[in-house]
């Protein structure tokens, strides 16, 4: 009969339904085996940071190590400097991805050890009685596991050194290609003896599971008696929040100034130093003013502080600048720039002198910043001394 036509399939098009179907089990097989794996290791992964995660307790004793034979007296001006270090990685040559830069593996290991050895020159040629190192590493993927603590230590003779962990993550899996392992941390240098020293541990603003594998930030707190007197100088060397919507950075710097109060109301010397991440509110916050798209700093209300205290920082020479770009070869009058490094001094000791030395961020993203006091003898007298 014309114009017919079957509603059967014929024998060829079954065969290719039972292909199309076979490829189509196939692919579902295979999404969900791959799903799986993601899943198996997102798992393995969360298991092995949770395994391994940093949990200081609130404080911590801190060994130190070396010899000091100097002795801290009053009425004698000594130096103290503060330098973030950039875990010798962070040169001019570097721009960083969390500053909207491109790079994470942001030096060679031979631009590594430059850089140190920069550092160190510069350390050496200072001479400084106390210093303040930030973001030394002592076996990080970042830095080629070489220990930065201990080329300190080793170059620096003469000085007494004690270390507290900042960020200590056995695997940081973020970016792509992932940064690896982080063990680095905060340390301080003392020409004169350290009695005591412990870690505090500041508010951490992340929560699981970012918390696992980022910044634990403390202070390390140390002791020194003042010859003559019956108090002590009490140093906090810091690095406080960086990447943080604000409320940690608030945080940590309120945490910082009741542990401050505290100890001038014992009538002690103390001086706080590091890497702030945020400026005074008394500096000129237009020196260096901020610019749309760059990692903004934070801003320290000095006024909510307690009691008479000095805020220090050095306008005349940005402490720090941005990663966003390199900085050889940038135009440096339009580079973003941050006022950021400084000191918090008690009102008991005379500040002669506050500089940012200005070394063109060859070896580190920050400047140092040196500083020469005097403690007032009067104010660390004892009722015996006075009589």
């Amino acid at each position: 009969m014309s114009g017919y036509v079957s509603k059967h399939s014929g024998p060829q098009e079954k065969v290719e339904k039972k292909k199309k179907g076979g490829i189509f089990r196939f692919l579902l097989r295979l999404i969900g085996t791959l799903l799986l794996i993601v899943i198996l290791l997102a798992g393995g992964l969360i298991g092995y940071l949770s395994a391994t995660e940093y949990k200081p307790a609130d404080r911590e004793e801190v060994a130190f190590e070396g010899e000091a034979s100097d002795k801290l007296t009053a009425d004698k001006p000594f130096t103290i400097m503060t330098w973030n270090i950039g875990y010798g990685a962070l040169g001019d040559n570097a721009d960083f991805f969390m500053d909207s830069g491109t790079m994470v593996k942001t030096a060679s290991k031979k631009r590594v050890g430059n850089n140190l050895d920069d550092i160190v020159r510069f350390a050496v040629e200072k001479e400084p009685d106390i210093a303040f190192f930030q973001e030394t590493d002592v076996d990080s993927t970042r830095s080629y596991h070489i220990n930065e603590l201990q080329k300190l230590r080793e170059s620096l003779p003469g000085y007494l050194s004690g270390f507290a962990n900042n960020f200590k993550v056995a695997f940081l899996p973020y970016p792509v290609p992932p940064i690896g392992k982080v063990d680095s941390g905060i340390a301080t240098f003392s020409a004169y003896p350290v009695t005591a020293s412990e870690r505090v541990q500041l508010p951490v603003p992340f929560t699981w599971p970012v918390r696992m594998a980022n910044l634990k930030r403390c202070v390390l707190v140390s002791r020194l008696p003042v010859e003559g007197t019956d108090k002590e100088l009490v140093l906090f060397n810091l690095h406080l929040e960086a990447y943080d919507d604000g409320e940690g950075k608030a945080a940590q710097t309120k945490m910082l100034a009741g542990l401050l109060e505290i100890e001038a109301e014992k009538g002690n010397y103390v001086i706080a130093g590091g890497d702030f991440n945020q400026i005074f509110s008394n500096e000129d916050t237009s020196v260096y003013p901020a610019q749309e798209g760059k990692w903004q700093a934070g801003e320290i209300d000095v006024d909510e502080f307690n009691g008479d205290w000095q805020f220090i920082m050095d306008e005349n020479t940005p402490s720090c600048r941005s990663l966003d770009q390199k900085y050889e070869g940038a135009d440096k009058d339009s580079f973003q720039y941050y006022l950021i490094d400084g000191f918090i001094v008690s009102d008991n000791i005379k500040v002669n002198s506050a500089v940012t030395e200005d070394l063109g961020f060859a070896a580190s993203d920050h400047n140092p910043v040196m500083m020469e006091l005097v403690l007032n003898k009067s104010a660390g007298e004892s009722d015996n001394d006075k009589q």
